[in-house]
C-alpha cells in the first residue's frame, strides 16, 4: 500500500450560489483521509459556507449525503478551519463539495492523504 500526500485547491468557488460544486473526488481503488480543510472568505462582505460529503458507498450499513458543516458564517477576510484537529477517511466514489452564500466567493484548500 502506498501513502500519497495531496493538495486539491479551488479559488472562487462555487459557480453558483446555492449549488454545490466538487472539490475532490475520491479515485478508484482509493482510501483517502482527509487532513484539512481551509476555506477562506475572498468576498468584501461576510459569506456563509456549507460542506458536503457525498458517499454512496456500501458497507453493512447505508451511506448518505451529509453535512460537515451547514451554514457556517466566515467573516470578511477571514477563513475557517473545517476539521479542526479531526480526520474523515472516504471510500473510492466518495465526494467533497462545497457551497457559499455567494458565488465565487470562497478559496477552498484541501489536505489528503491517499492510501493505494
Amino acid at each position: 500500500m502506498a501513502n500519497t500526500f495531496k493538495v486539491k485547491s479551488n479559488a472562487a468557488m462555487p459557480t453558483s450560489a446555492g449549488t454545490f460544486l466538487t472539490l475532490y473526488t475520491v479515485p478508484s481503488s482509493t482510501t483517502t483521509v482527509v487532513l484539512g480543510l481551509i476555506l477562506a472568505n475572498v468576498h468584501t462582505a461576510s459569506v456563509t459556507a456549507s460542506v458536503q460529503l457525498v458517499s454512496d458507498t456500501s458497507d453493512t450499513e447505508t451511506n448518505q449525503t451529509t453535512l460537515l458543516v451547514k451554514d457556517v458564517s466566515i467573516p470578511i477576510g477571514s477563513s475557517l478551519e473545517v476539521l479542526s484537529g479531526s480526520k474523515v477517511v472516504l471510500q473510492t466514489t466518495d465526494v467533497l463539495k462545497i457551497d457559499c452564500s455567494v458565488s465565487a466567493k470562497i478559496d477552498a484548500s484541501l489536505s489528503v492523504m491517499e492510501i493505494t
